[in-house]
């Protein structure tokens, strides 16, 4: 009896997560400064590349060769336009901002700062909703990044 309870409940669950995932709004604000993003929470589903170099949350920003930012933004607009389920929300000269939708429909923000001068890319990416991300936002950083270190060297 209690197996066939389960596969309803469950059922309903999953659904109302996508629902829920796909209604919940971005941050209100980013970035507290051009070159700054705006912090972490507290939750695990978040992690940035200016967060503290010994946190957990830390993870490294993308680096280029200096006097190569603007190709290395192109590069980076190429990565994302290639990922599945991305979309650029914003692609301004130093900031970009983009989405990345789960089956279910929970959506992850994944934002950037060309910082010229350090010759990097500065990176956050934070889950919308929930607690626990179960490494998502890690591994997508990752990944972005072998992505981006391989199209950078091959226009180089």
């Amino acid at each position: 009896m209690r197996r066939l309870l389960f596969k309803p409940f469950a059922a309903a669950i999953v659904m109302t997560s996508g629902v829920v995932g796909c209604a919940s709004p971005p941050p209100k604000q980013f970035t507290r400064s051009a070159d700054t993003f705006t912090p972490c929470s507290s939750a695990p589903h978040c992690v940035w590349s200016q967060a503290d170099k010994n946190g957990k949350k830390y993870v490294a920003p993308l680096a280029f060769k200096p006097a190569n930012a603007a190709t290395a933004r192109r590069v980076l607009l190429d990565v994302l336009a290639a990922s599945e389920n991305a979309t650029v929300e914003r692609a301004e000269p130093r900031f970009i901002h983009a989405t990345f939708r789960s089956t279910l429909g929970f959506v992850d923000d994944v934002t950037f700062i060309v910082q010229p001068k350090a010759a990097v890319i500065d990176v956050k990416s934070s889950s919308r909703l929930g607690y626990y991300d179960f490494g998502v936002n890690r591994k997508r950083v990752e990944q972005l990044r072998a992505r981006f270190n391989a199209q950078l060297s091959a226009k180089a």
